[in-house]
């Protein structure tokens, strides 16, 4: 029996990949591309388009070439719908409407926290869990109830991957591979700071929630 083959387009962020799964979670090619910036800045929204809209034809062309397989193998096209940068999301969706039209196969939209979730569940076996998801710009406490994913507590300012951001920019550390990875590597190196501790409060709303304030 033939799996069933997608083809991925990730490009919430400053980071663009293309990938190909099998339905049973196998992946035959992941080719990515990061958008590096100078040290101590950031990325904005359109320059990290332009990179994404640079990038993605050539990640298409690897992806299939190191999967092996043709377009008319894929059974779907897939790509993060959202959260994340507006301007770096549109052109992995255009690029897989355009693409569906060419090569008529359908389209799946993908929320970016349920994949992520989903990704865990595949590495970890877990059957039903109490997720901390902690992404980009969300932070999260999520489980599955009553047939989709609730969010029973979040952060009430910042998120713990913008407050990382931030620091790394302060110490002008590069975001190649990513901020967080780099701030670990200097702490690592014995360079430390105080960090206040984390405020946790008890919401009506929410189960609990997080303060990211003091950073």
């Amino acid at each position: 029996m033939k799996k069933m083959i997608a083809l991925g387009f990730e490009g919430s962020a400053n980071k663009i990949g293309v990938g190909v799964v099998t339905l049973d979670g196998t992946i035959l090619s992941n080719p990515r591309h990061t958008y590096i910036t100078p040290p101590g800045q950031g990325f904005l929204p359109r320059e990290t388009a332009q990179h994404h809209l640079q990038h993605i034809l050539p990640l298409i062309k690897s992806a299939l070439d190191t999967a092996q397989i043709t377009p008319e193998e894929i059974d779907c096209l897939c790509y993060t719908k959202g959260p994340g940068m507006g301007a770096p999301l549109q052109v992995a969706a255009i690029v897989v409407r355009v693409l569906s039209q060419l090569w008529k196969k359908p389209i799946i939209a993908v929320n970016h926290c349920v994949a992520h979730i989903e990704m865990g569940r595949i590495v970890t076996g877990a059957d039903d869990p109490v997720v901390l998801y902690v992404s980009g710009g969300n932070t999260q406490v999520i489980a599955y109830s009553e047939g989709r994913y609730r969010i029973f507590g979040e952060t009430i300012d910042i998120a713990v991957g913008n407050c990382l951001d931030r620091f790394a920019r302060v110490l002008t550390l590069s975001n190649d591979p990513s901020p967080g990875y780099n701030i670990e590597q200097v702490f690592e190196c014995g360079m430390f700071c105080s960090i206040e501790s984390v405020e946790v409060e008890i919401g009506i709303h929410a189960f609990f929630s997080f303060s990211m304030e003091s950073f």
